[in-house]
């Protein structure tokens, strides 16, 4: 299964320095002044572009290994979750809001 999320962005610059925070490093592909991508596992990347009238409505979620660790390093970067989650199976979620309120949570626990 191959997953190319997308996230619209009113300003690339901005995003990009924010998006680099969020996710610990700078994208794997720069496509132009307008597209940065990022791989997160084989065939499965994310990615955000530089379409103004769109941005605000993205809703994206990673489930990653130790969330307890992605949280503390996302802090260290001076960037907070605007919310945590604990759901009734156990799964745990932090939510984080970029420049435009375009939305990127990232999950752990039990599955």
């Amino acid at each position: 299964m191959d997953l190319y999320a997308g996230i619209p962005v009113s300003d690339f610059a901005i995003s990009l320095a924010w998006y680099e925070k969020v996710l610990g490093s700078p994208p794997d592909l720069v496509a132009g002044a307008e597209e940065a991508v990022w791989d997160l596992a084989d065939h499965r990347a994310v990615y955000i572009a530089h379409r103004p009238a769109s941005a605000g409505h993205a809703m994206v979620s990673v489930f990653v290994d130790d969330l307890e660790a992605a949280v503390a390093r996302i802090a260290a970067a001076g960037i907070e979750p605007a919310n945590r989650e604990t759901y009734p199976d156990g799964v745990r979620k932090a939510t984080y809001h970029d420049p435009d309120g375009n939305e990127i949570g990232f999950g752990g626990g039990p599955l």
